[in-house]
């Protein structure tokens, strides 16, 4: 039964063409597994009271992206794997222009929409190989390119690293 499920969102995706489809074709697909995200706002693609509640196996249909980059919080040069979070924001069908990004710990922070269509900003599943667990910053953690542009590396783009991310709401 998940093959078939995943088969259908893939499927889907795949007519979208090369982009991701503004809208998803028909109702977005209900998580069969633990909610890891859930989305809110302004967005068109819902399936659970106009909010888009998102589970592993829904987030991994998206386009997959590494990405290496220093942290303010991590030693060296980590390697990131994720989606990209515009990729997310077209598949939802948003028309925002801020996300506010709350995590786990209830930390809130607004980040302009236009930083995910500037950067390539990925929101990573993984660090370094490894599945990013509550414990661990996960297991959803924004990543900006911070080592691919000066003016990330200011302290006003450290505070939209968000970990523990659980909820995005779109205004």
């Amino acid at each position: 039964m998940m093959l078939i499920r995943h088969c259908l969102i893939v499927a889907t995706l795949l007519l979208a063409g090369p982009g991701l489809a503004q809208n998803p074709a028909g109702p977005l697909a209900s998580p069969e597994g633990e909610v890891k995200l859930v989305v809110s706002g302004r967005i068109t693609a819902t399936n659970q009271g106009g909010e888009a509640h998102l589970d592993l196996d829904l987030l991994q249909t998206l386009p997959r992206r590494e990405l290496t980059t220093s942290t303010s919080v991590t030693d060296g040069v980590n390697q990131f794997e994720g989606f990209l979070v515009r990729d997310l924001l077209e598949w939802l069908g948003t028309s925002g222009e801020t996300a506010v990004a709350i995590a786990l710990n209830d930390y809130i922070v607004e980040i302009p929409v236009e930083d995910f269509y500037d950067y390539d900003v990925i929101l990573a599943t993984h660090m370094d190989d490894q599945r990013l667990t509550r414990r661990d910053k996960g297991p959803l953690w924004i990543i900006y390119p911070r080592d691919d542009h000066a003016e990330l590396q200011d302290i006003r783009y450290d505070y939209r690293w968000v970990w523990q991310l659980h909820r995005l709401e779109i205004e």
